[in-house]
């Protein structure tokens, strides 16, 4: 028959601290050994890389537990690893490899790792691979020590699972139950697209009513931009002509003021420099000869009178001058007057000869004082002086005559000068009016300027806000013709016109509240669109659902079939084993009524007692067996002996092989409660589903050996180590012929 399991592999495991490797190349292979060797823990390895979660199922309490704790020959191990090796030439398992390694590793951790071909996989992964070639890791094809009753011991709902395992209904119930998963996830989903729907609805109706004033505001903004290209065309036309015109009009007034103040500066200077300086000059010539002409007067006056006393004296003085003056006097006088300049002549000093030259004047003095203090003047003194008198009187009056006529024409030429300097006054005056009258008009046009500059300003500002209302669109106004008018356009009203029904309808478009339109727009065709998905998605998940509600149906469907079916056959195979063992007898499986749970009180109140009905599905409908042993009054299993319920084990187990027969069957010491008569025809029987099944049998019982066709002997020496031997018994018996 065709094998599919090839070999077994433990490193580490339990008692097998060593690499143990099991090769099976027989229908039935049968493990020996004494007890406390390690025999079971082979079984246990199956169970531990078939997937088991069970601790308890592997005798241990953590995973820590299933690593080989060292010896004093033998330290510990940090992992467990098992690792069982199928033939899949025949596509046993739904997988493209002719052989399929299946490995389970465990660390001290407590964490586990699952390996298909060397690839790390999921718990599921292997489940379900292995569920499709009817393999399980726990149920009725892996029958542990002292567990041969348990399907005796089973609750009825839990004997019915390993029927359905039996019968390969696991990969529907997985199928099913996964299903169920989906459809739970898909209504929880449901729920969850339609209060995401519901959260949605309003907003999206509020963004759907910002975006229809939006639109509005659009229309605005485009009636908006073709106003205010209009109108910020004709502006910036405007105040660059106008601009221009000012700029020129400033050019020529600050020509014309400079060369008026250049004329002013000239004039100024011409007349403060020439005609003041001339004025002054003559002014002080006319002092200067006023002064000499009223000095000539007073010393006219003066003269004629002494020359009117001299006359007199001359007419009553009769004294000559050689009766007044001493000779020796004068001579003395002479003498000191010629020594003192004869000194002066030989000085060279300056100061000195100017102390001599005083000197000389006071000595002169002093004898003309002393001469005229005490002579008297002669006869011919007076007429000299009379004569000196007259002449110096003629002389001073043809001074005061000239004089007069030299003050006439001066006080002629300063009347003209002064008329000369009022006409020069008169036209700086009217230069200056006009340099006034230049700087008023050149106030005015750079005034003009400073507005020309403020309206450019509020153009810009202008600018600015339209670019914040509509955006790049309000540089239209850049690559539109100049309207017609607009440079010629003296009536700034119409303009000013224009501009406040820009303002009004910039009012109009703020108070719309459009200012993030393009946000709103796209949160809109966003939230629309998730909304639209919402919706797609709601209706796919509930056409999921559907789907996944018929799936689960039809499963349920064939699992009901399939069961039925099955344990019709199951029932007739058990009979039929169970005649074997008993030599008659009556057993068969039924499928017990469901019972729905009883009310049940929740509390009480002082009105009265409250009652709620719970509302439970049908409890699961289980399996009871119904036995009756030959040549005995009794019915059910609690009146069976040991013997009588082991056998009644054996036949369900083996009922199970034979309708549905797994790959493999390993059965840990479930022939121990036989006796010699029971324990042939057990070995009858494995012989039997050894060709249906391949079988591992773990036993202590002659019998069941002889049906194996190859034996392991599991010993454990000093180290605490399980070890291994085999015999193959086909290749024993030709050695022994």
């Amino acid at each position: 028959m065709f094998l599919s399991l090839k070999s077994i592999e433990l490193s580490g495991f339990k008692s097998f601290g060593k690499k143990t490797e099991l090769v099976f190349t027989s229908p039935i292979a049968a493990i020996v050994g004494p007890n406390g060797s390690g025999k079971s823990n082979v079984a246990e390895g199956f169970r531990f890389v078939l997937g088991e979660q069970s601790m308890k199922s592997l005798r241990s309490k953590r995973g820590e537990d299933l690593i080989w704790g060292g010896s004093p020959a033998l330290p510990r191990m940090n992992r467990a690893g098992v690792k069982v090796v199928f033939d899949n030439s025949k596509r046993l398992l739904d997988l493209d490899f002719k052989e399929v390694v299946v490995e389970r590793v465990v660390y001290r951790d407590g964490q586990n790792e699952y390996l298909l071909n060397g690839t790390v996989v999921r718990l599921k992964d292997v489940i379900r691979l292995l569920a499709g070639a009817n393999i399980g890791g726990s149920g009725y094809q892996i029958i542990s020590q002292g567990e041969a009753d348990r399907i005796l011991n089973a609750r009825p709902r839990e004997r019915r699972e390993m029927v359905e395992d039996a019968l390969g209904l696991k990969l529907y119930q997985h199928k099913k139950a996964e299903s169920e998963r989906k459809l739970e996830d898909a209504r929880n989903n449901i729920e969850k697209t339609k209060s995401l729907r519901r959260e949605i609805a309003p907003h999206l109706n509020f963004l759907r009513t910002q975006v229809e004033r939006i639109e509005k505001a659009r229309e605005m903004k485009e009636e908006l931009a073709v106003k205010l290209n209009e109108y910020l065309a004709r502006e910036h036309a405007w105040i660059t002509q106008e601009d221009a015109r000012l700029r020129q009009e400033e050019q020529v007034q600050v020509n014309e003021l400079k060369e008026l103040t250049e004329s002013v500066s000239r004039s100024r200077s011409t007349t403060a420099s020439a005609g003041q300086s001339t004025l002054r000059e003559l002014q002080g010539t006319l002092s200067e000869r006023e002064g000499k002409l009223s000095e000539a007067r007073r010393e006219s006056e003066k003269l004629g009178r002494e020359l009117g006393r001299a006359e007199g004296a001359l007419a009553a003085n009769t004294v000559t001058v050689e009766q007044i003056v001493p000779v020796p006097h004068v001579r003395q006088f002479t003498r000191e007057l010629s020594e003192v300049i004869g000194e002066a002549e030989r000085e060279s000093d300056v100061h000195t000869i100017k102390s001599k030259l005083a000197h000389i004047r006071g000595r002169i003095k002093a004898f003309v004082e002393g001469l005229s203090g005490f002579a008297p003047e002669t006869n011919e003194e007076v007429r000299q002086q009379v004569e000196r008198l007259t002449k110096s009187l003629d002389r001073v009056q043809e001074e005061e005559k000239a004089l007069a006529g030299e003050l006439e024409a001066l006080r002629k030429e300063i009347a003209k000068t002064r008329e000369a300097g009022f006409a020069a006054e008169r036209d700086l005056l009217a230069l200056e009016s006009h340099v006034r009258e230049a700087q008023g008009k050149l106030s005015s046009v750079r005034a003009a300027r400073s507005a020309i500059q403020s309206l450019r300003q509020r153009f810009e500002e202008e600018v600015r806000e339209g670019i914040a209302l509509i955006g790049e669109a309000v540089h239209g106004w850049e690559k539109s013709h100049v309207p017609e008018g607009a440079l010629h356009e003296d009536d700034r009203t119409k303009q000013e016109k224009r501009r406040r029904e820009i303002e009004r309808l910039k009012i109009k478009i703020e108070e719309s509240g459009i200012g993030g339109g393009d946000a709103v727009i796209k949160e809109f065709n966003q939230t629309k669109e998730r909304e639209q998905f919402l919706g797609k998605e709601l209706a796919d998940l509930e056409s999921s659902v559907e789907k996944l509600e018929d799936i689960i149906a039809e499963l349920e469907k064939t699992i009901d079939a399939r069961f039925t079916e099955g344990l019709k056959h199951i029932n007739e195979a058990l009979r039929s084993f169970f005649s074997k063992l008993f030599g008659g007898g009556y057993v068969k499986l039924e499928v017990e009524q469901p019972k729905r749970a009883a009310r049940s009180k929740i509390g009480e109140e002082d009105e009265g007692d409250e009652w709620e009905e719970r509302e439970e599905e049908d409890l699961y409908a289980g399996l009871s067996i119904d036995v009756s042993l030959p040549r005995k009054k009794i019915r059910g299993l609690d009146v069976l002996s040991g013997g009588e319920r082991a056998l009644t084990s054996i036949a369900l187990i083996f009922s199970f092989v034979a309708v549905n027969p797994p790959p493999f069957l390993i059965l840990d010491e479930t022939d121990a409660a036989l006796d010699e008569a029971n324990s042939k025809r057990y070995a009858d029987m494995i012989r039997e589903l050894g060709a249906k099944s391949q079988l591992i049998v773990i036993t202590h019982n002659r019998a069941t050996m002889s049906a194996a066709g190859e034996l392991y002997g599991v010993t454990m020496g000093q180290d605490g180590v399980s070890k291994l031997l085999s015999v193959k018994l086909e290749e024993a018996e030709q050695v022994a012929k």
